[in-house]
């Protein structure tokens, strides 16, 4: 085992598969070749004289050596983005917390938590990205985020099976919603009827990965008319607002729908039900992770969407 020659780029390589899953998408997010992934995970494997990613049909996952490489993998990258950060004299580290977003979150949620932040406390350094639940929980797995907003849909599993269990707080639960075109017959009422639902045309997310489906109403008898795929929220409630279909919407995105879009509360069949999740690794938070956290719930109440009576 001989880790003098693995450079920073199989280290960042590394973790970029870790917290994407696939080569694919971390080749994606790097800007590199899957080939060019393939060579920094094979170098790093040699060194460390083990496999360290399970290939499976579904992606990667770490091994038992990953989880030990990943861990000492992220204290190097941190100290390096550290350095950086103090050289560009940037906020140091000790206030600077990363944090992961739902795109629907990020809508009005994050933006809402960081502008108060920047007058109740402008020593807080937040930085971080968007992505999906899944990408999200493993990037909290491998250290790369200290605190992340999740979806959560019934029957409300944990937001994955690692041990030791995640430290997750529901933030707020609220039924989904259903965007409709302001000219839609669907339009008129203050509520939809499911039944209504049927031989309607759909906007929904990629169709493919963690988002299938997402924008047609769960639990239809049919097979769903899809009229458009967008990845972006935004794209998609303008295309509704264009009469191009309808979309289910989150109750957080509420409050940003554009001109020509009605949202409205779907009857007559289960109530679909989603929560929205604080979550972070169980060890005890830093006072800068707890800061940002408290500006998020707090951003959830001045938003109108009530938070559950009890939280952990």
């Amino acid at each position: 085992m001989d880790f003098t020659d693995v450079s920073l780029t199989a280290l960042r390589v590394f973790r970029a598969v870790a917290e994407q899953g696939t080569f694919t998408a971390a080749a994606a997010s790097l800007g590199y070749t899957q080939s060019a992934v393939s060579r920094q995970i094979a170098s790093i494997e040699r060194a460390a004289g083990a496999e360290l990613l399970e290939r499976r049909r579904d992606g990667v996952r770490l091994t038992a050596a990953g989880r030990v490489v990943m861990r000492r993998t992220t204290v190097v990258l941190d100290e390096i983005d550290a350095a950086a950060r103090e050289l560009s004299v940037l906020p140091g580290q000790a206030g600077t917390v990363r944090l992961g977003w739902l795109p629907s979150a990020g809508a009005v949620l994050v933006p809402r938590a960081l502008a108060a932040l920047r007058r109740t406390d402008p020593g807080l350094h937040v930085v971080g990205r968007e992505g999906g639940t899944p990408a999200l929980v493993r990037a909290l797995r491998a250290g790369s985020l200290d605190l992340a907003l999740l979806s959560s849909a019934p029957p409300f599993r944990p937001p994955d099976a690692e041990s030791p269990p995640l430290a997750v707080q529901t933030l707020t639960e609220r039924s989904l919603l259903l965007a409709v075109p302001t000219t839609h017959p669907l339009a008129r009422g203050d509520y939809v009827d499911v039944a209504d639902l049927r031989r309607q045309r759909w906007i929904v997310g990629s169709s493919s990965g963690e988002d299938h489906l997402l924008g047609v109403w769960p639990g239809l008898d049919e097979r769903p008319e899809i009229a458009f795929t967008a990845r972006d929220w935004l794209a998609k409630l303008h295309l509704v607002a264009a009469g191009c279909g309808l979309t289910t919407v989150p109750a957080a995105l509420a409050s940003a729908v554009p001109p020509g879009v009605r949202v409205l509360p779907v009857r007559g069949g289960p109530q679909e039900q989603r929560r929205l999740l604080l979550a972070r690794l169980p060890h005890p938070p830093t006072e800068a992770v707890t800061r940002l956290a408290a500006a998020l719930r707090t951003a959830v109440l001045d938003t109108d969407m009530p938070t559950p009576p009890s939280s952990p």
